[in-house]
């Protein structure tokens, strides 16, 4: 299913599907920038790759990487203008795609189930995420 929606992201707008989810974290907080840190776990990516395609992200004018103000030590990335518009060109595509290769194929009853089972594995997750680690 991903190589499929990132095929369908860089035939259409040059832009992996990689990319796609940062600018759309990125897009999605309230002044365009997040945290390296917690860039690279929203993405699920390491660090250090997360890195390198910030850098590529950046050659492009994507994004732009600065120091974090509260603590002076953390790196935020930022979505530009440019990285603005790529999203907005991109995200019918890849609404579409989603459609074509998953929501189309259901039955309603089908994404109701579909539904119960995501919630059930993000209250899942949500749960061992607060749980205090040993």
């Amino acid at each position: 299913m991903m190589g499929v929606l990132n095929k369908d992201l860089q035939d259409g707008h040059d832009l992996s599907m990689a990319e796609y989810r940062i600018l759309v974290m990125l897009s999605e907080s309230v002044d365009g920038s997040v945290r390296m840190s917690e860039l690279a776990d929203g993405v699920l990516s390491s660090r250090s790759r997360l890195t390198h395609q910030i850098r590529r992200m950046e050659v492009q004018d994507m994004v732009t990487r600065s120091t974090c103000v509260d603590d002076g030590r953390g790196v935020l990335a930022v979505i530009t203008e440019e990285g603005r518009r790529r999203l907005a060109e991109a995200a019918p595509t890849h609404v579409r795609s989603v459609r074509r290769h998953l929501v189309d194929l259901l039955s309603p009853q089908e994404l109701e189930v579909l539904g119960t089972i995501f919630e059930k594995v993000d209250a899942a997750m949500d749960t061992s995420a607060a749980a205090p680690r040993r």
